[in-house]
């Protein structure tokens, strides 16, 4: 990751963003590769093409994640449009994703379908802790689709899909080290047995990491190493015992160890542990029970344990217990070749366990509550105009009901341009701590509500795809904090407003990728940004094969960002990596972080990480 000295324009990232597009539309004309069209299924619950979808959505291939060598699952998302991060620290330090400037609990976190999320004041699931090896791609859909998605997806969806197997069976690993004390060990299997497919993967990840507190900032804190522990794994096994009939079972785990810094009234002496635990299982069947009529139905299990502890003199020892049980029923019914209904319903229940204890006599809660849903879409195409339609109704105990819906239209000016234009609504339910707490919960909170309008232009011609997005949210009844009472409140209105770009395609036998944000994130109660968002995110990616040898890098510019008060200054940042291949079996590969060991922070009084190096090998059977 490399930092200018000098202060960036956002001007200097468009100027480089409108290059980059203009070459991949000049090189679309002439390329010619035999990749097929890409498949999403996020964009309307449904497969379609992924020029086909209204959604602004983008994919991070298997291939990207492979040649990116990314060590968790932020470094992919980075480099995105729209999205941003703040970081106490390095790997495995609380992690906050803001996606269109959207607070972390109002971006929905899917695997394979399934919602993760914590039931505690914040709902965003432990993002530090998913690591790329367990994953096969990831699907990003930006904006409001609680039509389609129901609470928390006011930002958006990022939908993580695990490896799945298929083929010849196959074993692999990998092993790398590298600076700080880092090691990182994968495993797995993954084949298709008569009408059985399977795939398991196990990584184990550690690091010495370093100090996240700066001590010119912090001067209190403790100054020691802040390290993390990583072990998780993901299986998947299925069986198609009928043509077009499948049911089989995926379960996904991670279980994170971490020391941490505190913020700032701490002591040098003062030692911090933190630990993760997220686990997912699902039964899920599939069944064609005619040519036109698909139904998937999936039954899952959703874990989350967080404790973290400080041995000190005001120290803390505070722990939660989350479990979502979840039941999903979906059917897609083709009405004609280019036309498709989807319909189905949702059930969960959820309840969470608390603890906490600071030294004056130890507490416990627990809570639960039930909600429903019932969703339809209609997606289709006729002669150049194509329409996306959802409706949902969702009830969620004890904060009631509401009904969202998602309207989308395009139209297309030639074969290679669309354009597309949508007006959205969603909303977002207080969590389970945020309602029921007796300090912290308000049982007068009402769910966030939010309107989003979009407008788009797609060029799509061969390998390269461009996507251009002007969008207007507003949110009413957001979730505040009453530091008087110390209780959540329904209090603010925020809106964001922007520009989205996005490109990929190949030039001079270079795959590229290049993305800008412009947005303007914003309290509108207040008048004042959003804290830890800024107005211009660009990112820009380049890799080539030179015969045995694949080369690349990134590079990614966020701006300065207000934070309670202060302010984070502008930071550019690229990372190289490199990978030779031995055998068709057998790689080498490396890679080089912070080239110029620069200083930055996502979060006041934190350091991120410094200039580190990393070399590995891998095996493919």
């Amino acid at each position: 990751m490399l930092i200018f000295p000098t202060k960036p324009s956002g001007a200097r990232v468009l100027t480089l963003a409108v290059l980059l597009s203009a070459g991949f539309s000049a090189s679309a004309q002439t390329s010619v590769d035999s990749t097929p069209p890409a498949v999403v299924v996020t964009a309307a619950r449904v497969a379609q093409l992924q020029t086909d979808a209204l959604p602004h959505t983008t994919i991070i291939t298997s291939d990207d994640i492979r040649n990116s060598q990314a060590d968790d699952l932020l470094s992919l998302l980075r480099h995105e449009a729209g999205i941003e991060f703040s970081q106490n620290g390095g790997p495995g330090q609380m992690t906050s994703l803001f996606m269109r400037g959207a607070r972390p609990n109002e971006t929905l976190i899917l695997v394979d379908g399934v919602p993760v999320r914590r039931q505690g004041l914040s709902a965003a699931p432990a993002l530090e802790q998913i690591l790329p090896e367990q994953i096969d791609h990831i699907e990003i859909v930006r904006g409001n689709v609680s039509a389609i998605y129901g609470s928390g997806a006011i930002g958006g969806v990022v939908q993580i899909f695990t490896k799945q197997g298929g083929g010849k069976p196959a074993l692999n690993g990998s092993i790398e080290a590298g600076s700080r004390g880092t090691l990182k060990v994968t495993g797995g299997v993954s084949g298709k047995a008569d009408d059985t497919r399977y795939a398991l993967s196990v990584t184990h990840f550690k690091t010495d990491g370093f100090s996240a507190n700066n001590t010119t900032q912090y001067p209190n804190e403790n100054p020691d190493k802040d390290g993390d522990r990583n072990s998780s794994f993901s299986a998947n096994v299925s069986h198609e015992w009928s043509k077009g009939n499948e049911f089989g079972l995926r379960a996904y785990a991670n279980d994170g160890k971490t020391s941490f810094d505190g913020d700032g009234f701490g002591a040098p002496t003062d030692i911090n542990t933190g630990r993760s635990k997220q686990q997912s299982l699902a039964l899920f069947s599939r069944n064609n029970f005619s040519q036109d009529w698909t139904s998937n139905v999936t039954l899952s299990q959703t874990a989350t344990r967080t404790r973290n502890t400080s041995i000190a003199t005001n120290g803390y020892d505070v722990s939660d217990a989350g479990d979502t049980s979840f039941l999903q029923w979906t059917n897609e019914i083709s009405l004609a070749p280019d036309w498709t209904v989807n319909a189905g319903v949702d059930a969960a229940r959820e309840k969470i366990d608390t603890f906490a204890d600071y030294g004056f006599g130890a507490s416990t809660a627990d809570y639960a509550r039930s909600t429903s849903s019932v969703f339809a879409g209609l997606n289709g195409k006729r002669d150049a105009h194509h329409i996306q339609v959802n409706l949902r109704h969702d009830s969620v105990e004890g904060t009631g009901s509401d009904t969202t819906g998602y309207l989308g239209y395009g139209f297309a000016l030639t074969p290679s341009v669309k354009l597309v234009a949508s007006t959205s609504t969603a909303f977002n339910a207080p969590t389970l701590v945020q309602f029921f707490d007796p300090l912290y919960g308000n049982r007068n909170l009402k769910a966030e509500r939010s309107q989003s309008h979009e407008l788009g232009v797609q060029y799509a011609a061969d390998t390269s795809l461009l996507r251009a997005t002007w969008f207007d949210t507003k949110t009413r009844d957001q979730l505040g904090y009453d530091p008087t009472t110390y209780q959540t409140i329904n209090v603010d209105r925020a809106s964001n407003r922007g520009l989205e770009l996005s490109a990929s395609g190949r030039l001079a036998e270079t795959d590229l990728h290049a993305s800008l944000t412009l947005q303007d994130p914003k309290d509108d109660t207040t008048n004042q940004r959003l804290i830890r968002r800024a107005k211009t995110l660009g990112s820009v990616s380049a890799s080539r094969a030179f015969g045995a040898w694949r080369v690349g890098g990134d590079l990614q510019y966020t701006g300065e960002r207000p934070d309670n008060g202060r302010t984070l200054d502008a930071y550019w940042l690229a990372n190289l990596n490199a990978r030779y291949a031995i055998t068709r079996q057998l790689s080498l590969f490396g890679r080089i972080d912070n080239l110029f060991n620069r200083d930055y922070q996502t979060v006041y009084g934190f350091n991120q990480p410094p200039r580190g190096v990393f070399a590995g090998l891998s095996w493919q059977q």
